[in-house]
């Protein structure tokens, strides 16, 4: 038979060696969030400026700049697909089969063009797996790459202009005007409107349709 006047606990007594941890966590739970919140924000992390070395010197200031070749001469499928090809080495070869034909700085090319292996660029702008991204949608839409990419024609080495983070998507998808041009104009990267690019952009929208959805499964499938 218990001891009526033995004093009783709500809890166990190991409950006590909770307490610690529990202080800890409301203490330092905000401050973890807040470091967390710095980090995942900052430049460095979301890889603005990451610029990674090429295998071969390739300068799209000379190839798309100065000599105004064409996105989609390389990048033949963002008019059509999810993911914007990067060219073969028959691409490059089309050209430098006789331009340049000799120079040090092709050795890789005509190596890969000889043995059939491919040139191991690295992506510059590479979205997680966990995200779904069509280049064929925003550029039939009227996204210049330039709303993305930057001005790649200007670039010696190209870079990440943009954070490329759902927070920057869904800036874009909730406010699309300044970002849609005519879609003849939509590799043309130097292209200004004469007016208001929004204004320009409001009115191209509402002629084509074009509503951009917010919900998680438009990029998250």
């Amino acid at each position: 038979m218990s001891d009526p006047n033995k004093p009783r606990f709500l809890f166990p007594r190991w409950a006590n060696l909770a307490r610690p941890g529990l202080a800890l966590a409301l203490v330092g739970g905000p401050l973890y969030l807040v470091v967390l919140a710095a980090v995942a924000l900052s430049p460095k992390t979301l890889n603005v400026g990451y610029a990674p070395e090429q295998p071969v010197p390739y300068s799209h200031a000379l190839h798309a700049g100065q000599l105004g070749i064409d996105c989609r001469y390389c990048h033949n499928t963002v008019e059509t697909e999810a993911y914007a090809a990067i060219p073969p080495t028959q691409t490059c070869m089309n050209c430098h089969a006789k331009v340049r034909a000799g120079s040090d700085k092709l050795v890789l090319v005509r190596e890969s063009y000889a043995t059939g292996m491919p040139i191991p660029w690295v992506r510059v702008h590479d979205l997680p797996d966990y995200v779904y991204f069509s280049h064929a949608a925003h550029v039939r839409a009227g996204v210049s790459c330039v709303s993305c990419h930057g001005r790649v024609d200007t670039m010696e080495v190209v870079w990440q202009t943009q954070p490329l983070n759902m927070g920057w998507c869904l800036d874009c998808h909730r406010n699309p005007d300044a970002h849609i041009r005519p879609p003849d104009k939509v590799t043309q990267l130097d292209w200004k409107p004469a007016g208001d690019p929004a204004e320009l952009g409001r009115r191209l929208r509402e002629e084509r349709g074009i509503n951009p959805k917010v919900d998680c499964s438009t990029c998250h499938r």
